[in-house]
């Protein structure tokens, strides 16, 4: 068989744009990484293609499944080169898209969750109130849902900021 017909034939058989995953696929696995090491190797495999040119969302994914990768390996070396890639990637993917409010969850969650040594919470108050302020026009009702059940448990809320997100 000849060389560059097999290159060509593996390439295109190879791409599908039907791989790409959906979003609900990346939240739902997402949800996974808290507790499993394995299922944040797979997101991060599975959202490798994107950067900020062609998914500043999926990259945020990525992002926080750095964050969250550096939970679940021992040598502190290796955790604080998984913090600092993953900072980086979402600073980069809320820059290229700072009107995303699950971005900016995204964001808010990961830096209220992360030790205060590592000087990363800069921006939990102006994401928590834009997330607030965003919250009534999410039209994704699994994101509205997500992001109402976060802030409610963990969003440190006032009684006022709890009765605006009702």
């Amino acid at each position: 068989m000849n060389p560059l017909f097999l290159f060509i034939f593996l390439s295109v058989a190879n791409f599908n744009p039907n791989n790409s995953p959906t979003l609900q696929e990346v939240r739902n696995l997402y949800q996974k990484t808290e507790n499993s090491e394995n299922a944040c190797k797979n997101l991060l495999k599975i959202l490798e293609p994107y950067d900020e040119t062609n998914s500043p969302l999926f990259l945020g994914y990525k992002a926080c499944t750095n964050l969250m990768m550096a939970k679940h390996v021992s040598n502190p070396f290796t955790k604080y080169s998984y913090f600092k890639k993953g900072r980086k990637m979402l600073e980069t993917a809320v820059n290229a898209d700072k009107n995303d409010v699950e971005l900016r969850s995204l964001r808010f969650a990961a830096q209220s969750n992360i030790p205060s040594f590592l000087n990363y919470n800069d921006d939990i108050s102006t994401d928590k109130i834009f997330i607030l302020k965003s919250y009534h026009l999410v039209k994704d009702p699994v994101l509205k849902e997500n992001i109402y059940s976060y802030m409610m448990k963990w969003g440190k809320l006032t009684e006022d900021e709890k009765k605006f997100l009702k």
